[in-house]
């Protein structure tokens, strides 16, 4: 697997030409390989974001082989300077394009529109178009059962989350977390520290300390590409989780668990219907009976009974019997978000704007 930099690539087209670089849109021959282009705003790492997507694309590797040639470009910005890498690798003949962040979303869908030949994966996002497929996970699903946990083991009723953007994804995620908690303590309250950022080691950590500093005894990393968070609360004492793959040795005491992503069912499905001419655009909205999101590493602090309901509800969770998001659900107005016995669909759960009660932080503008 080829690793691009923003810096490489520009190095690149500086000591070739602009010309040269981004190249023509020549057809490839018919036994030249599939090219397969992951672009991510955040280094690959060994843990998080990034490092899931990458990963994701390796049972795709071993099932084609050479038959598909993949390239990460990491370290990607959103805005011009994704656009217009996002077009030269469609440009020098890679037709199958996974554009890894929310912020890329503008620039994938125009290169979907322009050329029906290439297929595209984007993430977090909502648009659909026939060869373009936003796809995202159901985080909220392990963060319910986390939330649990977490109020089993909190003795302040105090939880805190330090998240990436206020999007849709990362909102479901922590309002599912504080109700979780809820149905262990109702009266716990949630307080989020929004970092506007996938990748800031430090503002992470400088946002963990100060939710440690309201009293928040456990912290959800939500969506941060680093250990930073999980560090931060292992050093203070206080327990953590994060998303998207484990960090556990970054906390080995306090590490609470991971809703832990595996993105190859879905990347491979997509690369073999591109392959068969049988791709069509969706949104694809995955979970843990999609088997691509599972907890992981759970804490073996957590008390015996609670454990048992969180294994409970996780079984329910799978089936489809139970959701996090079935009413009655107050929004943190206090308006009715969602009546008694009532069940939000995808659709609502992916446009979710609004924090549900208990949720101390407000939404920012």
């Amino acid at each position: 697997m080829t690793k691009l930099t923003r810096r490489n690539l520009m190095t690149a087209a500086a000591a070739t030409g602009l010309a040269g670089v981004l190249g023509s849109r020549l057809a490839l021959a018919a036994d030249e390989p599939l090219g397969i282009t992951l672009v991510i705003p955040s280094p690959v790492g060994d843990v998080g974001w990034g490092h899931a997507l990458a990963a994701g694309l390796e049972p795709i590797k071993a099932a084609y082989g050479d038959k598909v040639k993949v390239t990460v470009l990491e370290n990607i910005a959103e805005g011009p300077d994704a656009d217009r890498i996002m077009n030269k690798t469609v440009a020098d003949g890679n037709k199958f394009l996974v554009a890894g962040s929310f912020g890329y979303q503008n620039g994938a869908l125009q290169i979907a529109r322009r050329d029906p030949s290439v297929t595209v994966l984007h993430a977090s996002g909502f648009q659909v178009a026939p060869n373009f497929s936003p796809f995202a996970a159901k985080y909220f699903q392990g963060t319910y059962l986390l939330g649990m946990a977490a109020a089993a083991l909190s003795k302040t009723g105090k939880l805190g989350s330090v998240s990436a953007f206020a999007i849709p994804e990362l909102i479901t995620s922590i309002n599912a977390f504080t109700l979780g908690a809820q149905a262990v303590k109702p009266d716990i309250e949630v307080s989020v520290v929004w970092v506007n950022s996938w990748f800031d080691p430090a503002k992470e950590q400088e946002a963990a300390k100060a939710l440690i500093a309201q009293k928040c005894d456990v912290i959800f990393s939500n969506a941060q590409d680093t250990p930073s968070v999980i560090s931060a609360c292992e050093e203070a004492g206080v327990y953590a989780f994060n998303l998207n793959s484990s960090m556990k040795k970054y906390a080995p005491k306090t590490y609470l668990g991971c809703i832990a992503t595996d993105w190859s069912p879905f990347f491979k499905a997509s690369v073999d219907a591109h392959l068969a001419g049988t791709f069509k655009g969706a949104n694809a909205f995955l979970g843990v009976a999609d088997k691509v999101v599972e907890v992981v590493d759970w804490n073996p602090d957590i008390p015996a009974d609670v454990m048992t309901k969180i294994k409970e509800i996780e079984v329910k969770i799978a089936d489809g019997s139970f959701s996090p998001f079935t009413g009655p659900i107050a929004k943190a107005d206090g308006s009715e978000a969602v009546v008694s016995g009532a069940t939000m669909a995808d659709p609502e759960i992916i446009a979710m704007n609004w924090h549900v009660k208990g949720v101390s932080t407000p939404l920012p503008k």
